[in-house]
Parts: C-alpha cells; structure tokens; sequence
C-alpha cells in the first residue's frame, strides 16, 4: 500500500500560519496529487522524508512553518518533462493558502520557496537554500538509497527512450556535481556534501 500523507502534521502547520478552518480540503488536494499515476518518487513518501530532513534541523529556519509548508507543496504538480511544474505548483501554494486565509506575504513567500526547487541556480536566500538542501538529501544518502531514487526517477521517465533519457540525468546530474558546493547550508553540507559528490561520481562513470 503506498505510504499516506500525514494529515494531522498537516493541520498543524495548516494552523500556525494562521489558515482558516481546517485545512482538510486542501489535504485531500495535496493527498490527490500525490497519488497520481504515473509517480514513483515524487509521491507522499518523498514528502514525509522531507519533512522528516526538515526535523532535524527545523530550528535553523528563520521562518521554518513557511518551509514546512513549501515542502508539502513543493511537487504537488508534477508531470515529468514537463518545465513549468514548479511554477503551477508554486501558483497553487500561493492561492490555495492566501485563499485559505494566509497572510499574503506569507503565502508569496512560500510560493517563491517552492520555485526555488526548479534547482536552476543556487538559493540565497536562507529558507530557500534550507528547503533546496532538504530537497536535495537524497543525493547524499547510502549509495543503496541513492540507487533506488536513481531507479524511481527512471519509471518516472519511462516513456523516454534510453539513450535521450541518459543524455539528459547526466547533464542534471554533471551540473550539480559541478558546484562548489553541492549543498548551501551548513546542516547539509557537513552531513551530506561527500556522499552526493562518490554517488554522482559513481552513477557518471556507470552511464
């Protein structure tokens, strides 16, 4: 059975940032758009790692409620190949919660954290650099994890013949690999850097 979103954890934030009612439709929204057919990584069990990563250090955000809800928000359109996923998703988490009675600033703010994760150039701003780290752990995890991300992205990307598809994870994976520094804060930098950099490497010289 696929793993489930945490709809408690959810009104929780759904509450602090001072949303109206209880937010469950817009869970069962977010509930949909993970479940989709068709996902294999981007699904409810990424989300809950996430937030999972974003517990561990949750008291280094300078507004860590706004993070957590980016992270809920952050795939919630998702079509692979597609190029404006991050944006509809950022335009959802921006109406959804300023519809839901979010202050607008907050809502905005959180919808330019979820753009961040596009990953096309490297945060600077704090929160955005946190939530892009979080979002980037897998590449640093066991090389057994690493493997199976590796593994879901493909199904995710089926449909692609292999040698287009190959072409292209080398290009994302090559320009990550290219940073300075693959992670932006410290947290993730100490705990993660060396093992995304033998990961990246490894999965290189395979393809």
């Amino acid at each position: 059975m696929p793993e489930s979103l945490d709809r408690s954890r959810w009104t929780g934030v759904w509450n602090r940032l001072g949303a109206e009612g209880n937010g469950l439709s817009v869970f069962a929204i977010l509930e949909a758009a993970y479940t989709e057919p068709g996902r294999a990584y981007h699904t409810a069990a990424h989300i809950r790692d996430c937030l999972d990563q974003f517990d561990l250090c949750r008291l280094t955000a300078a507004r860590p409620d706004e993070v957590e809800a980016a992270i809920w928000f952050h795939d919630a359109v998702y079509l692979p190949g597609a190029p404006d996923n991050e944006e509809r998703s950022a335009q959802l988490a921006g109406t959804t919660l300023a519809g839901g009675g979010v202050p607008a600033e907050a809502a905005r703010r959180i919808a330019e954290l979820v753009l961040a994760t596009q990953h096309l150039t490297i945060p600077r701003q704090p929160d955005a650099a946190f939530l892009c780290d979080i979002d980037l752990s897998i590449l640093g995890r066991t090389p057994e994890a690493f493997d199976e991300f590796e593994q879901r992205i493909r199904q995710e990307y089926a449909w692609v013949p292999e040698p287009v598809y190959r072409s292209a994870r080398i290009e994302i994976l090559e320009g990550f690999l290219a940073r300075r520094s693959i992670y932006q804060t410290g947290f993730f930098r100490d705990r993660h850097e060396a093992q995304a950099r033998a990961n990246l490497a490894r999965i290189l010289n395979r393809t």
